[in-house]
């Protein structure tokens, strides 16, 4: 059985599944989602580190470099612990793929510097952010879930990509069962739509 309310996974995960049916939507996905993550903590290293925190010095492929506690840091623990109170599992994966992005965007923050460094940031977003919305337009036909839920795009997003490719790869799912009810759920939510859509054309 899954959890209710906020960690509600098959409801949110049912939702996301509704608005990406289509493979080349699911593949476009799955290469920009990552990314935009990524570049955003990228930018975000660039802020004050809080309460004046010591730095933490490492060291990674003969780079010398630090970890700052700031706002980057707060974001990526925020996404951590969401996705393993989602699912142990799966959340434990897609926390320490969050954390690796942390580490690598910390260092590129400091090879690049801020003045190349948002410039990167905006190239990868808009690239990103357009492909997707080319996936939508193009291949689902159907509008985004950043129209109908803010917390689905920008907060989920992620752990699902992460999570269908563990299903389509490995036939993971989080509990016995998982994958046919939301596949139900998916089926309902998308009829639904389609209904809602021919009888305003009709």
């Amino acid at each position: 059985m899954g959890a209710h309310g906020v960690f509600d996974l098959e409801k949110h995960f049912a939702f996301y599944g509704a608005y990406h049916s289509n493979k080349v939507n699911i593949l476009i996905h799955t290469l920009f989602v990552w990314p935009i993550f990524f570049s955003a903590i990228l930018l975000l290293n660039f802020t004050p580190s809080f309460f004046n925190l010591p730095l933490i010095n490492l060291s990674l492929f003969g780079f010398d470099f630090f970890l700052i506690i700031n706002f980057g840091l707060l974001i990526t623990l925020i996404y951590s612990l969401f996705y393993v109170f989602l699912d142990v599992k799966a959340g434990s994966l897609a926390a320490l793929l969050c954390l690796l992005c942390w580490v690598f965007s910390s260092l590129l923050a400091q090879l690049l510097g801020f003045s190349l460094a948002w410039k990167v940031v905006l190239v990868v977003q808009l690239v990103c952010w357009t492909g997707q919305f080319i996936g939508h337009g193009v291949f689902e036909k159907r509008a985004p879930a950043l129209l109908d839920n803010l917390l689905q795009a920008f907060l989920l997003a992620p752990f699902f990509v992460l999570l269908e490719a563990l299903q389509n790869c490995f036939s993971y799912e989080p509990y016995r069962g998982f994958h046919h009810t939301v596949k139900a759920k998916i089926e309902a939510d998308i009829n639904e739509w389609q209904n809602k859509k021919q009888n305003l054309l009709s």
